[in-house]
């Protein structure tokens, strides 16, 4: 009876962690050194999604969606401009004497956002949808 309830309960929380990390992604998208002071530009991060299947005993159906992993973003660090007196050019490597990028794309981050919210949304209107047919069976059974 509650697996719909749980189904966009869940979508929810994941679309809420998805929004956490875009919007941590576009605030460190000029992020170059590390918390050591050193040069290492930030790396986006993706949210992994599964299927939700905690205590799902063997033989039933799993409801839902949670975040598997939260991960680097495979895609690579490009240079910016070359510039080798910058105190933010690479000073060894391939992309020695430019200054260091970020791979996060604003753009990219900001639909990411917006999918987040509009996903959200669709859970929360799925959830007073079914709470309104919890109610209806509940007036008809009683």
């Amino acid at each position: 009876m509650y697996g719909a309830l749980d189904i966009s309960t869940s979508g929810m929380m994941a679309q809420k962690v998805r929004l956490d990390v875009a919007s941590a992604n576009i605030a460190n998208a000029d992020a170059l050194l590390d918390s050591q002071g050193r040069l290492n530009p930030y790396r986006a991060r993706r949210v992994m999604f599964e299927a939700a299947s905690e205590g799902v005993q063997a033989g039933e159906q799993a409801f839902g969606v949670r975040v598997a992993r939260i991960e680097l973003d495979p895609t690579p660090v490009q240079p910016g401009e070359w510039d080798p007196s910058s105190p933010y050019a690479f000073k060894d490597g391939p992309f020695k004497g430019y200054v260091a990028r970020t791979n996060v794309n604003t753009v990219t981050e900001t639909v990411n956002a917006m999918e987040a919210v509009r996903a959200y949304e669709a859970n929360v209107m799925a959830a007073e949808a079914t709470k309104q047919m919890f109610a209806a069976a509940l007036r008809l059974i009683a």
